[in-house]
């Protein structure tokens, strides 16, 4: 009897030692796979996942800002230039012009210096008129027919009405102030006189 419960005895401390090893087994932490910290925890993928998407996004944001903002400045640049370049077209169109009448004014300064008697004025006059016509007609710059033309009102301007049987109803009877186009595109109407005749 006395050796079966030495026996018992030894049974018992040997499974309260295993139930200490396991107990302490439980409450250790498992071994990092490095073997540098055993106590950190190992970084899964799903964790680093986010962070590497993140910085890549706001790299690629970056890029499209800094694209943008050379976008932009190139459109500044090329809307300068563009207007400069109209401005300057302008600014040539309108010496072009004027060096064409300058001959004239040439002509006005020399008729003026001149002392004669009245057919000669006249006849310098006209020589002058003559040459701004042409200088007009080099610039695409014409006058608009009206005498004796039927009344148009995109090129006329009636400023009366004349009751008369010598022309036909609505013709244009009178110029008072010639109208230009500029090549299809009307500088000045013409002021003219419009017969009213109800009998044609």
């Amino acid at each position: 009897m006395g050796k079966g419960n030495g026996r018992s005895e030894i049974r018992s401390e040997a499974r309260s030692e295993a139930d200490k090893v396991t107990l302490d087994l439980d409450r250790e932490l498992p071994a990092s796979e490095d073997g540098d910290n055993p106590t950190r925890p190992a970084a899964s993928p799903e964790s680093a996942g986010p962070d590497s998407e993140v910085q890549k996004l706001r790299a690629e944001r970056d890029t499209l800002l800094d694209r943008l903002a050379r976008a932009q400045a190139e459109f500044d640049n090329a809307r300068k230039r563009a207007s400069k370049e109209q401005q300057d077209y302008r600014d040539y169109a309108v010496a072009d012009a004027v060096k064409a009448l300058l001959p004239v004014m040439d002509s006005f300064e020399r008729a003026l210096q001149v002392k004669s008697d009245a057919s000669d004025l006249r006849s310098g006059v006209e020589l002058i008129y003559k040459q701004l016509q042409s200088a007009l007609a080099r610039l695409s710059v014409n006058p608009i027919a009206s005498k004796g033309e039927p009344f148009d009102p995109h090129y006329h301007e009636a400023v009366e009405m004349v009751e008369t049987s010598d022309a036909p109803d609505h013709q244009v009877i009178e110029e008072l102030q010639r109208g230009y186009k500029f090549k299809d595109r009307l500088l000045r109407p013409a002021m003219v006189k419009v017969a009213r005749n109800p009998g044609k």
